[in-house]
């Protein structure tokens, strides 16, 4: 099968290039805008492509006419969505009514695209958790009003679609340009100093390595409908730095508690999300790591990098 994956230079993204390039069910298409960063550049097609131009998506879709499409590029940085609005819906929500109509116009009896899309906890009001996959959502921010629009558009299109949704997810890129929870309270905490973690809001926190897994699982069982794609484990951020902090031997006096209206941030966050997962264990045979599992797998990598 021919899979296509867009944002290949982001962090899923990434992750999902590794695993695919090396499994025999699939030929891969690796797609992103601008030059391909991943220092492994073997056994994969790359394509530039800009998934906010349509004629440039039904260019490259015309081209390989993929089976399946892993629609991983997004504007996640949810401060910036909410006061770069045009920017967020395009890249968001109108990308992927491009990309569904480009495949819709190329279906046919001989070829029947599988769309599978990334979504968010952050399209939930955050007032319960963790959530099922039947959850009503509720969106806070722009960011999150793009990503429920995105699904929408999934929705309501006439392709074989699944929706992957998932939550803070953290990991290492290839040059390591990328910061996230682990590595900000490891390196602020090796320097001594001290660090504010809200203790309000609840996560289950999610490997992007097992995110990348739960997503070609998806594919390869051509699997349908919605999906909680996340870590198992339940944690408020100030536990999650907690965490990380004992698997270092760190200072945890340095981590202060906070909360949520202390920090002045553009764009609500949903106080309580996390995913139950049960859908994607039983469907999909999906088993992710714990997060000490994670921050050691991160570690092991770090590590290979510096030699």
């Amino acid at each position: 099968m021919k899979i296509l994956v867009t944002g290949s230079n982001g962090l899923l993204g990434q992750k999902l290039v590794y695993k695919l390039k090396t499994n025999s069910n699939f030929n891969l298409i690796a797609t992103a805008r601008g030059e391909n960063r991943l220092i492994d550049k073997s056994d994969y097609v790359y394509e530039q492509l800009d998934i906010t131009n349509y004629e440039n998506v039904k260019a490259i879709f015309e081209k390989h006419k993929p089976d399946v499409i892993i629609n991983s590029a997004a504007m996640t940085n949810v401060d910036a969505c909410e006061t770069e609005r045009e920017a967020a819906l395009l890249m968001n929500a109108t990308s992927v009514a491009h990309q569904v109509k480009v495949l819709e116009n190329l279906r046919s009896d001989s070829y029947n695209p599988h769309f599978i899309h990334l979504s968010t906890d952050f399209i939930f009001d955050g007032t319960h958790g963790p959530l099922t996959e039947e959850e009503k959502p509720n969106p806070l921010s722009y960011y999150a009003e793009t990503k429920l629009e995105a699904e929408r558009i999934v929705l309501a299109s006439k392709l074989k679609w699944a929706i992957a949704r998932t939550v803070l997810v953290y990991g290492i890129v290839d040059n390591m340009s990328r910061s996230n929870i682990v590595l900000w309270v490891k390196q602020n905490l090796e320097q001594g100093k001290t660090i504010n973690v809200v203790d309000d809001q609840f996560r289950t926190p999610t490997l992007a390595e097992d995110l990348a897994d739960g997503c070609i699982l998806i594919a390869e069982k051509k699997a349908e409908g919605v999906f909680n794609i996340s870590g198992k484990d339940f944690y408020s951020i100030i536990e999650l730095a907690y965490v990380v902090a004992d698997y270092y031997k760190l200072d945890k006096s340095l981590i202060k508690p906070s909360k949520s209206a202390d920090i002045k941030q553009p764009a609500k966050r949903p106080p309580r999300t996390g995913f139950i997962i049960d859908k994607a264990r039983k469907i999909l045979g999906y088993d992710p790591h714990s997060f000490p599992e994670g921050i050691k797998l991160m570690e092991e990598q770090i590590n290979r990098m510096k030699k």
